[in-house]
């Protein structure tokens, strides 16, 4: 079967849906969904036979679908891969229980990058259930399956192969990371092997801690001599082994250098840490973490337990150029930062993580927050008792707030307890604020990044300048939200910051119980402000 571009495909799949009477289509953005996006849009513009709606939360897309399909002709929902889907599934039992006429369009990946690891991919054939058919589309000639005429729900899968932008190449520089494409590389066949001796010295080794490694980790690294390249949320971000920018220093010389890796958990931030597994020149050991997600890359070691050190440790001197590189690079990213006159996502995240103290709690939203932390968080001390947690097994944005109210109330022992996300993750959550008056609140203060929209696709293909007449529209999506007012409207105290100091004044000052602090922050100049970094990891070499 040949490959059709993703751009093609979404384009004709626009066009069937107005060939079958569609008139209205509502979109939430996306990365994997966005051929659909752009052909909606052009349709839209050109012609004029489709009205595009634009909203922000997949739930509210597809209850809004609902009531555009109750009282007119047929309509469409638009939605990105992993949770996103799963957000449309309230209105779609109310679709398939009522014999309303909707079609729910869902992006996937390729079926080739099932299976993979692939970061927010899940089986989406069938994700509705038995009343809701699901047709599977990856070719033009697909289309000629569906049945368009149903009476009731249906749902098609599309698979998009890149590039999911029409007619404009890679930018020269890639985006700080993303959760929108990636590379990606098959999944391993799962050889377990167990670690009967101790590893051999002399290949140049880091330890990769993803999402959920654990303390193992950082024991490894440290028994051995090696750098430790940990996620926030990896619960191995400690000691003096632990690198602050190793996404960074990946795409320098010093990343070159790496011969082997051992991974803990599953790395989900990184597209520096994926191409690191994914070179021939590395060799890679596996320990598997928790949850439904395949080993990778292919002609990995799977282990089932952390290996033994080499019996020596290594010299010191792999480890040292690490942390010179470090701590250079971290010092001359603290002070660009300092330099910047206003508020900005990585000067919150510096805030938070020096806000958080030995026994505190941290809930991280997905997108650009995490990333954002990533980079400036600095490990803490061993024998802290700090957690980060995240929703990395798909990182969906939704249900961050009950996430992070949930963790809150089952660690009451947290000294402090924080969650930091971005204005559309907020949003998309927002009823959780609302809780009856018998219902325990925790102790948790909420810092909204607000940016007025979808920053982290500022960085990504469609940030491109080629695509700026239409990026506010699909991907952007400013929305002009007062969250003074929804806090007022739930009771919920709020206290609006824009400047470093304020946030740190506000973070040092908690109220009790559940509480708001908008941090005014600017998404224009964001894609420009990575770079400025991006080139501070290479001008050090």
């Amino acid at each position: 079967m040949s490959e059709i571009s993703g751009v093609d495909l979404g384009t004709a799949v626009v066009a069937r849906l107005v060939a079958e009477d569609v008139t209205e289509l509502v979109l939430s953005p996306g990365s994997r969904n966005a051929p659909l996006a752009f052909a909606a849009l052009a349709e839209e513009q050109g012609r004029g036979r489709l009205t595009l709606r634009t909203r922000i939360d997949e739930r509210a897309a597809g209850f809004l679908a609902l009531g555009l399909s109750k009282v007119g002709p047929r309509s469409a929902v638009v939605c990105t891969s992993g949770t996103a889907v799963a957000n449309l599934h309230p209105a779609v039992l109310e679709a398939a229980h009522s014999g309303v006429r909707m079609i729910v369009v869902s992006a996937d990946r390729p079926r080739r990058l099932m299976a993979t690891g692939a970061n927010q991919t899940t089986d989406q054939v069938g994700i509705f259930g038995p009343m809701v058919p699901t047709y599977d589309v990856a070719t033009v000639a697909d289309l000629d399956a569906v049945p368009w005429d149903a009476q009731g729900p249906l749902h098609v899968n599309v698979r998009l192969e890149e590039p999911l932008v029409p007619s404009v190449p890679l930018p020269v520089e890639e985006p700080l990371d993303d959760d929108g494409p990636a590379v990606l590389v098959a999944a391993s066949k799962r050889v377990v092997v167990t670690p009967t001796a101790p590893l051999v010295a002399g290949p140049r080794t880091v330890v990769v801690a993803g999402d959920d490694a654990g303390p193992r980790a950082r024991l490894l690294a440290e028994r051995a001599g090696w750098p430790l390249l940990a996620e926030p949320s990896s619960g191995a971000r400690r000691g003096a082994h632990a690198v602050r920018t190793y996404r960074l220093l990946l795409g320098t010389g010093l990343g070159d250098q790496v011969e082997r890796v051992v991974v803990f958990g599953r790395p989900t931030l990184s597209r520096p840490v994926t191409r690191l597994l994914a070179r021939d020149d590395v060799e890679v050991l596996v320990v598997p973490g928790r949850g439904a997600w395949p080993v990778r890359p292919a002609g990995a070691v799977v282990l089932d337990g952390p290996p033994e050190p080499p019996s020596e440790p290594e010299g010191s001197a792999w480890l040292e150029q690490w942390q010179r590189a470090d701590a250079a690079l971290s010092g001359r990213i603290d002070r660009l930062l300092a330099d910047e006159r206003r508020l900005t996502p990585y000067g919150v995240a510096a805030a938070v993580a020096g806000a958080l103290t030995a026994e505190s709690l941290c809930v991280i939203g997905a997108s650009s927050p995490i990333r954002d932390l990533d980079i400036m968080e600095p490990p803490a001390p061993v024998g802290e008792r700090r957690k980060v947690v995240a929703n990395r097994g798909l990182s969906g944005i939704d249900g961050t707030l009950s996430t992070a109210i949930g963790a809150a109330l089952g660690r009451p022992s947290s000294s402090r307890a924080i969650a930091v996300m971005g204005d559309v993750t907020f949003l998309h959550d927002q009823s959780s604020l609302v809780l009856g008056p018998l219902e325990e609140r925790p102790d948790l203060t909420i810092v909204v990044v607000n940016d007025n929209g979808g920053a982290i696709f500022s960085m990504l293909e469609q940030g491109a300048p080629e695509h700026a007449d239409a990026f506010e529209r699909l991907f952007g999506t400013p929305h002009g939200v007062d969250l003074a007012s929804l806090c007022v409207a739930t009771h919920t105290p709020y206290l609006k910051v824009h400047s470093v100091l304020e946030l740190e004044h506000a973070l040092a000052s908690p109220n009790g119980g559940i509480e708001v602090i908008e941090a005014v922050v600017s998404r224009r100049d964001r894609r420009e402000l990575d770079l400025r970094i991006r080139a501070l990891a290479t001008d050090q070499g």
